[in-house]
């Protein structure tokens, strides 16, 4: 069984987000392994541990990239595959790099983060997987193995949703599939010999319109402070009086 797990590296989740001239600023910042994608990389290696399954890691990114990639041969992945951009790809694109990078492989499961903390899209893996015109399961819970078929559960409404599906589909992990492990000494060591390919955006020959973006972010700010609340005072009649007119007068809602 041949495992395929999509993932990205994104900013630390306790580094503060400084915004100049309009885009984020990255000088001395952290980079982690999306933590989304961590659940799809534990599942997987769980799978591996299970069946005895080929587990590949592959990332879209800038060279510094690879520290993900080897975070996820470290927690016990097989091998990866490095696609360096430096270009600014929106969903659309990276997908399309995606596909064209494994053209000619096969994979009886695709895994990735429910979606990535910096943008928050959640379109990548199911992109790549309407590309490879494979189904689909998002947000998944629970994931077991019943000979060619899975068996997941996701959250839907409060309640859970249970799906069947045969191989081979792509699943996106939520918080609650497992928990991830960190990386062992002997895993760390382990990494810097598996194998890794590496690819350009030229050298899988996509067309120019596959590279161009279908969205672009014209401009990026942090939210406004929050200001102190106010707290109303005398008979109800008097409050509701004055929340209406506050309303209507400094929040302009009503």
């Amino acid at each position: 069984m041949n495992i395929l797990v999509l993932i990205k590296q994104t900013f630390d989740t306790e580094e503060k987000i400084v915004i100049h001239n309009g885009a984020i600023n990255e000088d001395g910042v952290e980079f982690i392994l999306n933590p989304y994608d961590e659940f799809a990389v534990e599942e997987a290696i769980k799978i591996k541990e299970d069946s005895g399954a080929e587990v590949t890691v592959l990332t879209v990114g800038q060279d510094r990239s690879e520290s993900v990639l080897r975070t996820a041969l470290a927690m016990g992945a097989d091998k990866a595959i490095m696609v360096e951009s430096a270009e600014a790809a929106d969903e659309y694109s990276i997908a399309k790099i995606i596909t064209a990078a494994i053209k000619g492989q096969e994979y009886d499961l695709i895994l990735g983060g429910n979606m990535a903390v910096d943008s928050g899209s959640g379109q990548v893996a199911i992109r790549v997987a309407e590309e490879l015109g494979i189904p689909h399961v998002s947000t998944i819970t629970k994931f077991s193995l019943e000979g060619t078929k899975a068996i997941v559960e996701r959250d839907a409404e409060g309640d859970v949703e249970v799906i069947e599906v045969n191989l081979p589909f792509l699943a996106t992990a939520q918080q609650g599939l497992n928990e991830p492990r960190y990386p062992s000494l002997p895993g760390i060591m382990k990494a810097k010999k598996k194998p890794l390919a590496r690819f350009t955006a030229e050298d899988l020959e996509l067309s120019e319109d596959d590279l161009a973006g279908r969205t672009s972010v014209q401009d990026q700010f942090l939210p406004p402070k929050k200001q102190a609340g106010k707290i109303l005072e005398g008979e109800i009649g008097q409050q509701v009086q004055e929340l209406v007119a506050l309303l209507r007068s400094e929040a302009k809602v009503v």
